[in-house]
Formats: structure tokens, C-alpha cells, sequence
């Protein structure tokens, strides 16, 4: 297989492979049972992960040409690889602080967090393409960040307005920001490829 096309190939592999973590994460919270288990399943899939970024790593040593910019190749695999670690903490975070059940808002953040995934998934499709179009995907990547910043934002103020265990609000505002900081990787995806497509429009 031609390098180039290969290159493409673990890009769209390492993003599926995200999309499959974010949806464990989300079904975990949405089907809330055995959750150590279920968080065990994703530390699999996050192992997955890693040994796709290391594919990535090891072509760009090995290939002499490369079809992107070497920096471009190595960010957009460290951002993906980032994604899928804030899952795995995630998902543990859920078991550690033993987590009766999930709030509406973490069950809403999860959402908006495998939806960026998609769309990163989706962006990353373009890759490779004669026209390819990562913009649409990029801005819907950057709308549902945001989203995720203010479901957040008035969760965290509302624990502490709510709240009266000390406890809990520093599980749920931990768990929270790790949520928005989901989407921040995310984002940093979206921004690479926004350069990537600018310097190779």
C-alpha cells in the first residue's frame, strides 16, 4: 500500500477507534450496571488506541516522503491518542469515586462528547479526498465545544448552590471539568486538521 494511503488509513482507524470509546462511555452512563467492568472495556479500547498511535509514529520514521507535514502527522495523532485517554480517565473516575449513579448532566455531556467525536471522525474521512471538505465538520466540532462549556458551566454552579455534601461537589465538579476537557481535545483535532486543510487547499 502506498504510504500515503496508508497514513490516511491509521488516521481513520485511530479515529474510529475513539468514536468506539466515547459510545462505551456513553452507554456505560446511559445502561448504568457493572460499571467497573464496562470501564475495563474501554481501558481496552484506549490500549487500542495507543498501538495505533504508535503505528503513526513508527511509519512517520520509517517513510521518507510523507503525504502531510511531519509536525501535522505527529499532532493529529497526539490529539486523537489525548481524546481517548480523557475517556479511559473518565470511565475511571465514575468507578474511583464509586458513583452511585450518573447525573442527567453527565449523561448529557457524554453526548455532546461522543457527537465531537463523529464529527472528528467525520473530518478526518475528508482526509486524502481530491476536495476534501473538513470545515462543516470543524465548526460543528467547535459548536458542540462550546456546548459542553456551558452545560458545565451552569452545572458547576448549581452544585454549588445546590449541594450540601462537600464530598460530592468535588467528585461532580471534578467529573464535570474532565467532561468540557473531553471536548477541548476534541477541538485541538479540529484545529489540525483546519491547518491541514489550508496548507494543502
Amino acid at each position: 500500500m502506498p504510504s500515503e494511503i496508508e497514513f490516511f488509513e491509521l488516521f481513520k482507524k485511530a479515529a474510529h477507534n475513539a468514536i468506539e470509546g466515547c459510545l462505551a462511555l456513553k452507554q456505560m452512563l446511559e445502561d448504568y450496571t457493572e460499571p467497573a467492568q464496562k470501564a475495563r472495556q474501554i481501558k481496552d479500547i484506549e490500549h487500542v488506541g495507543d498501538g495505533i498511535t504508535h503505528d503513526i509514529v513508527r511509519k512517520l520514521n520509517q517513510t521518507f516522503i510523507t503525504p502531510l507535514d511531519r509536525e501535522d502527522i505527529h499532532d493529529l495523532a497526539s490529539a486523537l491518542d489525548d481524546i481517548l485517554d480523557v475517556v479511559e480517565e473518565l470511565a475511571d473516575r465514575f468507578v474511583v469515586f464509586k458513583v452511585d449513579r450518573p447525573t442527567e448532566t453527565a449523561i448529557q455531556l457524554a453526548n455532546i462528547l461522543y457527537q465531537a467525536t463523529v464529527s472528528v471522525g467525520a473530518g478526518i474521512d475528508q482526509l486524502g479526498l481530491k476536495n476534501p471538505n473538513v470545515t462543516d465538520h470543524c465548526v460543528q466540532v467547535n459548536s458542540l465545544e462550546n456546548e459542553a462549556d456551558r452545560v458545565m458551566r451552569h452545572a458547576i454552579s448549581a452544585l454549588f448552590e445546590d449541594e450540601k455534601d462537600p464530598i460530592a461537589v468535588i467528585k461532580w465538579k471534578e467529573i464535570y471539568e474532565t467532561f468540557e476537557e473531553g471536548t477541548d481535545r476534541c477541538e485541538d483535532v479540529a484545529n489540525v486538521l483546519e491547518r491541514i486543510a489550508m496548507k494543502h487547499h
